[in-house]
């Protein structure tokens, strides 16, 4: 696949992080992938997020197979094994994602990042949810000029957000989204220093290779795509749009957990 791939006919992708089983927010979610794509006679791309080796295990990924497959659901790209298309594999991709992080680099959009996650709490800045703490303004480098010879693999590298800025975008489903960087987010990780890609930058470059025209997700990840425009702008690649579906909530009132196989067999095409 290639940077140049055109982004034309409805490309949607199915993306789920194996490090645990998928619950019924995530049948909801990837059912709605499924629909958009083939009511748009598109085509329907799948790939396992499994960049965290600590996290993601081959039996989460073969229980995403086959509960996918239990669903009805389908899809139309991927590495074909003996006639059947399997997922592609974000772990086998650490290339096309260092090449997108030495341009990142060159362009002068991140910084190597020494600070540690207790020091960043210990700041206090916390973002407008109050869930998260924020990467506060006064630890980012004043200066844009790195040494040429400093692109390290082995280090965390941040993603330089300006304070201030609106960040928006229109999502099919929810409308326009806005997000103020200082307060709903700021410089992110894109890059950890045991030398794997942070989630934004994996799916953006993925995203735009697989030459996807919509990505469909839950809307607790509205925060994470307006972190993932800035990514497309940087890189000089077109957004695809987004369409955010409503979370799937317990009894309890929380977002639904990954620790038990329970899916419901109602939610199969029919």
């Amino acid at each position: 696949m290639s940077e140049e791939n055109p982004k034309q006919t409805y490309r949607g992708r199915l993306a789920p992080t194996p490090s645990g089983f998928l619950h019924a927010g995530h049948v909801r979610t990837f059912r709605t992938a499924w629909e958009r794509a083939r009511a748009s006679n598109g085509q329907l791309i799948f790939r396992m997020d499994d960049l965290d080796p600590t996290r993601c295990t081959s039996e989460f990924a073969h229980a995403c197979i086959e509960d996918m497959k239990g669903m009805g659901l389908d899809w139309d790209e991927g590495p074909d094994r003996g006639g059947q298309f399997y997922p592609y594999e974000q772990s086998k991709r650490s290339d096309y994602y260092r090449k997108a992080l030495r341009k990142l680099y060159d362009l002068g959009f991140i910084y190597p990042c020494t600070k540690s996650r207790k020091e960043i709490r210990e700041a206090g800045l916390l973002d407008s949810s109050g869930k998260e703490y924020l990467y506060p303004e006064s630890f980012h480098p004043q200066s844009k000029d790195i040494p040429h010879n400093d692109f390290r693999g082995n280090t965390n590298w941040r993603f330089r957000t300006n304070w201030g800025e609106i960040v928006k975008f229109t999502d099919t489903k929810k409308a326009e989204q806005s997000f103020l960087v200082g307060a709903d987010l700021s410089d992110f990780l894109v890059w950890r220093k045991d030398g794997l890609a942070a989630y934004e930058l994996a799916t953006v470059v993925d995203d735009q290779l697989m030459a996807i025209t919509e990505i469909v997700r839950g809307e607790d990840l509205l925060v994470s795509s307006a972190r993932q425009c800035l990514l497309f702008d940087a890189l000089g690649w077109s957004r695809p749009r987004f369409y955010h579906c409503e979370l799937l909530l317990g009894e309890d009132g929380k977002k639904l957990s990954k620790s038990t196989r329970s899916l419901p067999r109602l939610f199969s095409a029919s």
